[in-house]
């Protein structure tokens, strides 16, 4: 009997008692851990996953936590005083024995299932922070719905109905109260005044 499993973005065709190496797991040396990503189960009868066979499992000792053979990444520029880069890479990996192949009943085996060590269960965890923004939005509008459109003031274009805003004046009404001599936060001009005088009645 055969399986194809999928860890680490790679494929594997196992058998019971390979020894593989695998992307990094999140595993010590000696626990047993179960890889539930299983496309293809092989044998007298071979099942095909849509992607992955349900109920099926792989499961397995973790051996070692090992480096891979050494890359090394050489970069040279040609032309006078150019320069060149040399740097070399391990990639982690975990060496693993295949011990079972399970067609079906995954769920109630009890064993570790088999996780990648970048993987991190903080998106989840960040996910109920999202409705929280949708409320601040929802919130916002509400407290627009008195402010007046200053942008329909002839002259007045949205950076100016920023700085308007910024400094508290959102209504035609508290436009038209203005005096224009002694208001110093924006330069506001007579016409607006005016404009937002007849708006606002």
């Amino acid at each position: 009997m055969f399986a194809v499993l999928k860890t680490g973005g790679k494929q594997y065709k196992v058998q019971a008692g390979d020894v593989l190496r695998v992307e990094k797991l999140a595993a010590d040396a000696g626990e047993k851990i179960q890889f539930n990503d299983v496309l293809m189960v092989g044998g007298e009868n071979t099942v095909v996953g849509a992607p992955f066979v349900e109920g099926a499992a792989v499961q397995a000792d973790v051996i070692d936590q090992i480096k891979g053979e050494k890359l090394i990444k050489f970069v040279k520029r040609r032309r006078k005083h150019s320069s060149k880069r040399t740097v070399g890479h391990r990639q982690k990996l975990t060496l693993v024995r295949i011990t079972d192949i399970l067609a079906s009943g995954a769920d109630k085996s009890g064993v570790k299932a088999a996780i990648g060590s970048g993987s991190v269960s903080a998106p989840a965890a960040a996910a109920p922070a999202k409705p929280a923004k949708a409320a601040k939005k929802a919130v916002a509008p509400a407290a627009d719905a008195a402010a007046d459109d200053l942008t329909a003031i002839t002259g007045v274009g949205p950076a100016a109905a920023k700085k308007l805003a910024d400094a508290g004046i959102t209504s035609y009404a508290q436009l038209a109260a203005v005096d224009v001599e002694s208001f110093d936060a924006v330069k506001v001009k007579p016409e607006w005044v005016a404009q937002a005088a007849d708006l606002a009645k």
